[in-house]
């Protein structure tokens, strides 16, 4: 649970990547709205602090440069928060009632054919979102 701050940000992007574009989830579980504005700031909050950096300078505000940049850099650093946030929740573990899902999850997987090595004894989010998106790539 002491992880560095490199590591919570590649294990929140891992944990963006893993998780499922399916709308259903979002009627179970409360991550899946945190994920998909995690992906909406990763793809298009970059380009908007380029823009509110380079646009004032483009209409002639030379004087706001100081306001520019901090601006810039926060609405840059947006997606880096949010794979932060990602990361602690998915090196979180499940709850129990959530844990017996997964595990009955892991199961019937398995009985199904399917090969999978996920931590069965305590498992994290980060397990779970890879078990959603195992089960989603199965049944296409």
């Amino acid at each position: 649970m002491n992880i560095s701050v490199v590591s919570l940000i590649k294990l929140g992007m891992n944990y963006m990547k893993l998780w499922p574009e399916r709308a259903e989830l979002a009627n179970f579980f409360a991550d899946y709205r945190a994920v998909q504005m995690s992906r909406f700031t990763y793809r298009f909050f970059p380009g908007l602090a380029l823009l509110t950096v380079i646009m004032p300078l483009g209409l002639g505000y030379t004087d706001l440069v100081p306001q520019m940049l901090v601006y810039g850099l926060f609405i840059g650093s947006m997606p880096l928060q949010a794979f932060v946030m990602l990361g602690v929740k998915a090196d979180k573990f499940l709850p129990s009632a959530l844990a017996s899902w997964y595990k009955e999850g892991v199961a019937k997987y398995i009985q199904q054919g399917g090969d999978i090595k996920l931590s069965v004894d305590k498992p994290r989010y980060i397990d779970l979102a890879t078990l959603l998106n195992l089960s989603y790539k199965s049944s296409y």
